[in-house]
């Protein structure tokens, strides 16, 4: 009885020496499995802040009219937009060559101050309340006429004297999983620079995960008005280090709008077809600036009527930096503008920007629509509103 007693103890101590492992295999095995998650979970947390990467920054620069004014820092994992308040400016946009060096690709001055301070022409503005020309100065709206002021030639250009490109938008920052940006509004009271009613003007620009700026316009009056909006951005895809005559551009543009001596509308719609207008396959700008004899300040047709359909209008592509963009808008118009009056303007970082330094695309209503009835109107009337989108997209090739 004794021997068998101590069998049976000795088989109980080992089967206890088993439980306590197996114990300890399931404690360890436990552990390893949620350290295992928690790296998982680090891991696809990381994964989600680097896919985000959104930021923005705020600080003031300036006042001006007793009014704060305000400089914006937008970032994502690839590229960097600079903004401010004062004129709802895009002052400086930061994108990548094919070899990953950032570099700014935005005509500007050294300051966002400067251009508080000193002339410019338009660079990065919002253009308004009516951005391009009006001939001679003047409409008629409704049966009344309204003069405006002569700011060009005999021409009223980018909404007079002091146009929106002046004025210190109040402005709040937004942030989303997609975008972020700064809201802007700007009140514009009844007769200001000659033009009929009080309008509030709302705009959204803002940098997107998708390497956009996507800027979107929202107006309403209180009585009839004319409302065409506008960014003012000249663009140089090398980073200013000479012209852009070596840019490649093409347009879905069937027609454009010929101008006189003033550059002022006609009043034709002109096929592109046989002229040096037609870049519906990609054409070197300055091939195309040669056969026009100078440059190019016109009126490019996307749509013959007003509609909501974002479309894509323009692609531009720099070869020596790979650098790409592509213009979408949802508006009828886009002038195409080449610096031709550019003259050896000292911008930022010690660049002097000469002619054909930079190009604008301004999504827009077609020009001096006011003053022709076969262009779309630029009527704004009391519970209307005026909307307008437009993206710039950037990509490296």
């Amino acid at each position: 009885m004794k021997n068998l007693n101590s069998v049976s103890m000795s088989i109980t101590y080992f089967n206890d020496l088993i439980t306590v492992g197996q114990k300890s295999f399931i404690v360890f095995m436990g552990m390893a499995f949620l350290v295992s998650c928690n790296e998982n979970k680090v891991e696809q947390q990381s994964t989600a802040l680097e896919e985000k990467s959104l930021m923005i920054k705020e600080e003031k620069v300036a006042d001006h009219n007793g009014k704060d004014v305000m400089a914006y820092i937008l970032e994502n994992k690839d590229m960097k937009i600079e903004l401010s308040n004062f004129g709802g400016l895009v002052f400086k946009i930061w994108t990548p060559d094919r070899n990953g060096n950032l570099e700014n690709i935005a005509l500007t001055m050294e300051s966002v101050e400067d251009f508080i301070t000193k002339p410019n022409p338009f660079f990065g503005a919002t253009a308004g309340r009516v951005a391009n020309r009006i001939g001679g100065a003047s409409f008629e709206l409704d049966g009344e006429r309204y003069t405006l002021a002569k700011n060009n030639g005999e021409n009223t250009l980018h909404g007079g004297l002091e146009g929106f490109n002046k004025k210190v938008w109040s402005a709040e920052i937004y942030e989303s999983e997609e975008e972020v940006g700064v809201k802007m509004t700007y009140v514009s009271p009844d007769g200001e620079e000659g033009f009929p009613g009080e309008l509030t003007t709302t705009q959204w620009m803002g940098l997107t995960n998708n390497n956009e700026l996507r800027i979107r316009f929202e107006s309403t009056t209180d009585q009839a008005t004319i409302v065409n909006l506008t960014n003012h951005t000249y663009f140089n895809l090398g980073g200013m280090k000479r012209d852009v005559l070596d840019h490649e551009f093409t347009f879905q543009a069937d027609a454009f709008t010929p101008v006189d001596d003033e550059l002022i509308p006609t009043g034709e719609i002109k096929d592109v077809s046989g002229t040096a207008f037609d870049f519906r396959e990609p054409k070197v700008l300055g091939d195309q600036i040669q056969l026009n004899g100078g440059g190019f300040d016109h009126n490019m047709i996307m749509k013959m009527e007003a509609s909501s359909d974002l479309i894509p209008f323009v692609t531009v592509i720099h070869p020596e930096s790979g650098r790409k963009m592509e213009m979408l808008s949802d508006n009828v118009g886009v002038q195409f503008y080449t610096g031709n009056f550019l003259n050896d303007f000292g911008g930022a970082d010690g660049k002097t920007y000469g002619k054909h330094w930079g190009f604008c695309l301004e999504s827009q209503n077609w020009p001096d629509a006011i003053n022709h009835d076969n262009f779309p109107s630029p009527i704004l009337r009391p519970g209307e509103k005026y909307t307008h989108e437009i993206i710039y997209r950037f990509s490296v090739q």
